[in-house]
């Protein structure tokens, strides 16, 4: 009885891997992963964000960026055991990699100026070069942020109890991920600007790197492991099968998150909150899987079978996640208007964390699990716990590089979001028949003394059942996997309002039947489309209209109200200069459904009009649907382009407005800029509407030349609208705010500015109007409502006799007569892109009567920008009263 009480001492002494010495700073060190994650996350949001401003925001370069952010994590993990001997203390090592992320963090933020104007001077601008850019801004600090895990893991022995702390490790990290996406983007960014957000994760390395090397003046080292193990073959291969699984299922993960982000965004609204809601509880997933999966390192007798049963389990919550993102959360009767009205935004965030949460969390959870289970399946007593970690660790981001690049820029484009969540649950039954392998196989019989060879691998029955039975269930989890409906994609956040007013599926457009929009059913579509950027979708009311949608609501469409707003902004932009006549070279920024385009099509003497847009789909499929309002624009631009267009020549650029200004020749010019982008709460399109944006887009106007922006005044408030028109002003302070008000009641703007100040003749204006040669100019006017005799439009608050005074009679202010109003706006600069935190605030609002209301108290007529006769002066009073302009 003595001996096994003996015994079982010896037994509990050895299984106790860490020193007791040690082990009580082991809660502090999982406290400074966290503030490692936390850093690291507000680092990869200001980051990205910064470098999209100089490489442009489309697929192919937020595509470059994470691959270079990702690939610099992947290096660090595995050159730092190899680089680094085991003899260095870890803490010391970890405390200076801490140290060296936030120098990278600072000189990153200090030299993104110089970076962009060597960006635009000295680069091509191709997908090599923006690689170049990104990989000198992020492979540094990367890699030294994917080397704190193997330097950490080397105070722990590769033993259970030893991955089971790395696994914890692991979780602490992602749990600092969580903060620091939820500190970026709900206070850091939406209060401050990116320095001040750069300033804070700094602030955090240090404070990480100071403890770390306090507990590490405390904490004596010895290296135990100063030459790598000889592993023998067969284990080696072994661990191959590991590094398959986890790769795999890292590229799995990674493709779940580019889709699944895609598809809630449309649904939650892609907000920068929405982006962060949803980022936040993939990461918490990860995080509470991570630790479960540490616990169970420790305690399961066969990991590599446990990460199998992962990767299964990923396959069925995979399909559950499909499930509820295209066949229920759609559908759940949440009215974000409402919410947002009597409660506000906050706890429409709420909702949006608890609809995020029932699609991701499932998955994330089991991918969380499954990075600790590998190491526990390749853990090796005596070797270097550094590299057994980053050996996992790069495989895993391998296989997230490869997923991410994949998904959103093959896949999805391709073959769509159904079949790409199918290959999703394909891949992770692959991942769990590569980690099974082993055990689907035993050795037949005994080797009878003296034979040779080795004996023949077979199946039992029962493993041969599950072997067939598995592959079944994937199928039908395939096959159960539906397309999102196209009411998400058209309607996003009012998906659930809609569906008793759409019909089902795809119809064709002479299908669509002719009625009044208050059917039963009223609205039809004619196309989906899943781009590498953007989805879309076109539909049709039985009214007639053809609507283009965008983000999840009607970015274009063919009634009254709309078509007013977008041939406005073309016709604005030619007839509100001194002489109409020079115009002969247009910029369009965001193609649409063409009708701005096209506006430019009639006037005589316009000889390019340029279109970008980020979104290929958009020209060459959604743009011609509305050819017989804009003038047949891009009709066969996917067969020529450049082509003509009544002589003229009209050529469409695919990338992001921004970029496309900002790497052209210093000495291209346009006459007119018109842009018209998404709406401003959309992530990103704030860099559509900045004081470095708006200078870029000046520096190419020729002298006298126009720039005008399409802006909503609903789904916004007033603080969003004041930062809008206030930065315009910034950059051309003669600038005018032109209203598509519905009888006084707000709805959307045009902002039209010059660096000159505006000269308006009215007699001579209306003369051209009248000349043989802009007989089509002036028709264009009249078939969307400006001028009295267009019998036929129902929507007319500014009905005029002439054209042109109905179409200036939209004039709602100036910048100088409306700095009152705008006081205390806040500027939307490159470093904070303020407005769309602003935007994603207000998003759910509507008071675009009350932001009008604001702006007409300021109204003046504006003397000295019309000229003319005492009598069309005099019309054009009369007017402006009857548009209910009254100074």
């Amino acid at each position: 009885m003595r001996c096994l009480n003996r015994q079982m001492k010896k037994h509990d002494m050895e299984s106790l891997t860490i020193p007791l010495a040690t082990r009580r700073y082991l809660p502090w060190l999982l406290i400074l992963f966290v503030g490692s994650g936390c850093a690291a996350l507000i680092y990869e949001v200001v980051w990205l964000q910064l470098l999209q401003l100089v490489i442009g925001s489309s697929g192919i370069s937020l595509g470059v960026l994470l691959g270079m952010f990702m690939g610099g994590m992947c290096l660090g993990s595995l050159l730092l055991p190899r680089v680094i001997s085991p003899g260095h203390h870890p803490l010391r090592v970890y405390a200076f990699l801490e140290l060296g992320i936030g120098i990278f963090g600072m000189a990153i933020l200090s030299g993104m100026p110089f970076l962009e104007d060597f960006y635009e001077d000295f680069m091509r601008h191709g997908v090599v070069d923006r690689a170049i850019v990104a990989g000198v801004c992020l492979l540094p600090p990367t890699v030294l942020m994917g080397a704190t895990l193997p330097a950490i893991a080397r105070w722990m022995k590769a033993t259970r109890e030893g991955v089971s702390w790395m696994g914890f490790f692991y979780a602490g990290n992602i749990g600092g991920a969580v903060s620091g996406c939820l500190l970026a983007g709900f206070y850091l960014l939406r209060l401050y600007d990116m320095p001040t957000a750069t300033y804070a994760a700094v602030a955090i390395n240090v404070v990480v790197a100071a403890l770390s090397f306090a507990i590490a003046s405390r904490t004596p080292w010895r290296s135990e492991t100063d030459k790598t193990e000889d592993v023998p073959v067969e284990e080696r291969a072994g661990r191959l099968g590991v590094y398959i699984t986890i790769g795999l299922s890292g590229l799995c993960a990674l493709g779940a998150e580019v889709v699944w982000t895609r598809l809630l965004s449309l649904m939650l609204g892609a907000t920068v909150y929405t982006f962060s809601i949803i980022l936040a509880m993939f990461l918490v997933g990860l995080g509470i899987g991570s630790s479960a999966g540490a616990y169970w390192a420790r305690t399961v007798a066969r990991a590599r079978v446990a990460l199998g049963l992962c990767q299964i389990l990923i396959a069925v919550a995979v399909a559950w996640g499909a499930f509820m993102i295209t066949g229920s959360i759609p559908y759940w009767p949440i009215n974000v208007y409402e919410t947002t009205k009597s409660l506000g935004p906050w706890y429409t965030f709420l909702f949006d964390l608890l609809r995020a949460a029932c699609a991701v969390l499932p998955a994330a959870l089991l991918w969380g699990a499954s990075f600790p289970l590998a190491l526990a399946a390749v853990a090796g007593r005596d070797q270097d716990s550094g590299r057994m970690v980053g050996g996992v660790y790069a495989a895993n981001t391998v296989g997230a590089i490869l997923g991410s690049l994949a998904f959103s820029m093959i896949i999805i484009p391709q073959v769509g979001t159904q079949w790409a969540q199918r290959s999703i649950i394909i891949l992770a039954s692959v991942s769990a028949m590569v980690a099974f392998t082993p055990y689907f196989a035993f050795r037949q019989g005994t080797k009878k003394k003296g034979a040779k060879g080795v004996r023949p691998l077979t199946l039992s029955g029962r493993k041969l059942a599950w072997a067939l039975f598995l592959p079944a269930i994937v199928a039908l989890l395939v096959i159960l996997v539906s397309p999102m409906p196209w009411i998400a994609v058209a309607f996003g956040r009012y998906s659930s309002v809609w569906m008793d007013k759409s019909a089902p599926g795809i119809v064709r457009e002479a299908d669509v039947p002719s009625g009044s929009d208050q059917d039963a059913i009223a609205r039809y579509c004619v196309y989906v489309g899943e781009g590498m950027n953007v989805s879309v979708a076109v539909t049709k009311s039985t009214s007639g209209s053809l609507f283009f949608h965008g983000a999840g609501k009607i970015q274009a469409s063919t009634t009254p109200e709309d078509m007013r707003l977008q041939r406005a902004l073309g016709h604005l932009s030619v007839l509100a200069r001194t002489n109409p006549d020079d115009v002969t070279d247009v910029l369009v920024v965001a193609c649409g459904a063409g009708v701005t385009a096209g506006s430019f099509v009639p006037y005589p003497n316009i000889k390019r009009i340029t279109i970008c847009d980020i979104e290929p789909l958009v020209p060459k499929i959604v743009t011609p649907m509305f050819g017989q309002v804009n003038y047949h624009i891009v009709d066969g631009i996917d067969k020529e382009n450049p082509h003509m267009v009544d002589g003229k020549e009209v050529r469409v650029v695919y990338d992001d407005g921004r970029h496309y200004i900002r790497t052209l020749p210093k000495e291209r010019k346009f006459d007119v800029i018109t842009s018209d982008p998404i709406d401003p709460w959309v992530k990103g399109c704030a860099a559509l509407n900045t004081v470095e944006y708006y200078r870029m887009c000046k520096e190419h106007l020729k002298p006298g030349g126009v720039m005008s922006l399409w802006i909503p005044i609903y789904e916004s408030d007033n603080e969003t609208t004041k930062s809008v028109i206030a930065t315009f002003f910034q950059v051309f302070p003669n600038g005018m705010l032109f209203s598509n008000d519905i009888n006084g009641e707000g709805f959307d703007a045009v902002l039209l500015g010059q660096a000159e100040p505006t000269r308006i003749d009215l007699d001579k204006l209306h003369e051209k109007l009248n000349r043989p040669d802009y007989a089509r100019v002036r028709e264009s006017l009249m078939e969307v409502g400006f001028g009295a005799d267009s019998a036929n439009i129902r929507w007319k608050p500014n009905l005029w006799g002439d054209p042109e005074i109905a179409l200036l009679a939209t004039y709602a202010g100036r910048a100088a007569d409306m700095k009152e109003w705008m006081e205390n706006a806040q500027i939307n600069w490159d470093r904070n892109l303020r407005l769309q935190y602003l935007a994603g605030m207000s998003v759910n609002l509507y008071m675009e009567t009350e932001i009008l209301n604001g702006i007409l108290k300021y109204y003046k007529f504006p003397d000295g920008m019309f000229t003319g006769s005492s009598l069309r002066i005099q019309e054009m009073k009369l007017a402006f009263q009857a548009a209910n302009r009254v100074p």
